[in-house]
């Protein structure tokens, strides 16, 4: 029996239709599934019920924008550079996705995740949540999803998911967890630190079904329609090279000392 070569189950081209996912492209999914709806089929296999659907759009929504952010700025200032190079720049911004801005959430749900598996496993969930919070205050790591520069002292995006996700009865586990976490930061920290956007948008993913891998999809995807919208202004309210003199002129500059 010969050997299979490479396997994708996401589509395939035919001259006469497209099948994505085992369904027609243009028979089926165009004019009856949202984008929303559609990413969900593409990212893991199946169709979302409605609670998936809902949240999956309301997490887009709350990170897709959020002002002046290291990865707007990085992509208006590489369109400002090469303005017939809009692939690049919005590139440029996605690069930025990483454990400070947007790839925290992916971080939050392995933390979620390793803190779920001992509550399994018997531990009550307060007592998971502070051996969590003190593992990371006693190393001087990052706690991830807590601390924003700007929202003090709640992020309200993280309150409006939290508020919808016990409105809808979706609350389960993980965000459980997550709140335990909140009030353990609280006591180790001995004052309270902003649970920001990026717990919440995990948790809540999480309690809904997805894998830990498939969280930091959503913030690229969302920032992705933010950055669109930044180069879109950029090109007829040109500011790049206006934020690059500003750096320049910000920063100090000091020689290097003396070699002896």
């Amino acid at each position: 029996m010969a050997e299979r070569g490479a396997v994708s189950e996401i589509s395939q081209a035919h001259p006469d239709r497209v099948e994505v996912r085992g369904r027609d492209l243009t028979g089926d999914l165009m004019g009856r599934l949202s984008f929303t709806e559609y990413f969900h089929l593409l990212l893991t296999g199946r169709e979302p019920n409605e609670e998936q659907r809902f949240f999956l759009d309301l997490l887009l929504i709350a990170i897709a924008e959020h002002g002046m952010m290291p990865t707007n700025v990085a992509a208006r200032m590489t369109f400002a550079a090469d303005p017939g190079s809009l692939q690049g720049a919005v590139a440029a911004g996605i690069l930025g996705a990483g454990p400070v801005i947007l790839g925290t959430a992916e971080a939050c749900a392995r933390l979620l995740d390793r803190g779920r598996e001992r509550v399994e496993a018997g531990e009550r969930p307060e007592a998971v949540a502070a051996a969590l919070v003190h593992e990371a205050h006693s190393s001087g790591a990052r706690l991830p999803g807590f601390g924003h520069p700007v929202h003090r002292p709640v992020d309200p995006r993280a309150e409006r998911i939290l508020e919808l996700a016990a409105e809808r009865g979706v609350a389960g586990a993980n965000l459980e967890l997550a709140g335990h976490i909140r009030d353990a930061v609280g006591e180790v920290w001995h004052r309270p630190l902003t649970m920001n956007v990026s717990m919440p948008i995990a948790a809540v993913m999480l309690d809904l079904g997805f894998s830990a891998d498939a969280v930091k999809s959503v913030p690229i995807l969302a920032r992705t329609a933010g950055l669109l919208a930044h180069l879109a202004e950029e090109r007829v309210r040109p500011i790049g090279f206006e934020m690059a003199r500003a750096a320049e002129e910000s920063v100090a500059y000091e020689p290097p000392p003396e070699t002896p």
